[in-house]
């Protein structure tokens, strides 16, 4: 059973492929790099589940699988939401996690600790027919901090600048793979999109 996923992110796709199996043992999960020719679209849209949607749209229209994507980011409440759906892009062209972080932590730079709360967003859309009706969506939420320097290797994008209120202490680039599945914006979206994949699938 083969799914698409709108993305090139390697780890990215593993953390689909670990919570959808959790529904469906046999399912494989393929990725942007796994298709030939496959053309982005442009993420346009002011809305986290607006860019999730047209990238799922392209997804399967490209392949003609069942098609998810995730559009997901750091709102930053000291800078009014900011990165939001910009997140990957923060700070222009070409995408560099490191150029996105050092622009945060500058920006962030003069603003107290207790003044430092974000939370982490993830929309997640599923596109498995034509039309209305076959569209789902399904959204997490992560809230945490920008902490004041990047510490640990694991995850990506903004981990290494941000903890999570449930796990005070550690970014989530220092969380074991499992914890922070548990409790992160993607993994709430996935867990609440996995059964209904599932169901439409089976």
């Amino acid at each position: 059973m083969k799914v698409f996923l709108a993305s090139r992110n390697r780890k990215k796709i593993e953390e689909m492929e670990r919570i959808l199996r959790e529904h469906l043992p046999e399912v494989e999960v393929l990725g942007i790099d796994d298709v030939e020719g496959y053309d982005e679209p442009v993420e346009d849209q002011a809305t986290f589940e607006g860019n999730a949607l047209l990238k799922a749209r392209a997804g399967f229209a490209a392949t003609g699988l069942p098609a998810l994507a995730d559009d997901s980011g750091l709102c930053v409440d000291a800078l009014n939401g900011m990165p939001g759906v910009l997140s990957a892009r923060w700070s222009g062209p070409p995408k560099s996690d490191d150029r996105n972080n050092e622009l945060l932590l500058a920006q962030l730079e003069d603003v107290p600790d207790e003044r430092r709360s974000a939370h982490f967003m993830c929309a997640v859309a599923f596109v498995h027919a034509d039309g209305l009706g076959g569209e789902e969506c399904a959204s997490g939420v992560m809230p945490g901090k920008v902490v004041r320097g990047c510490r640990g290797s694991g995850g990506f994008g903004y981990d290494v600048l941000f903890e999570a209120d449930d796990r005070p202490g550690l970014t989530t680039a220092e969380l074991p793979r499992e914890e922070k599945d548990a409790i992160s914006h993607r993994g709430w979206a996935l867990r609440r999109m996995a059964p209904i994949v599932a169901r439409i699938l089976q």
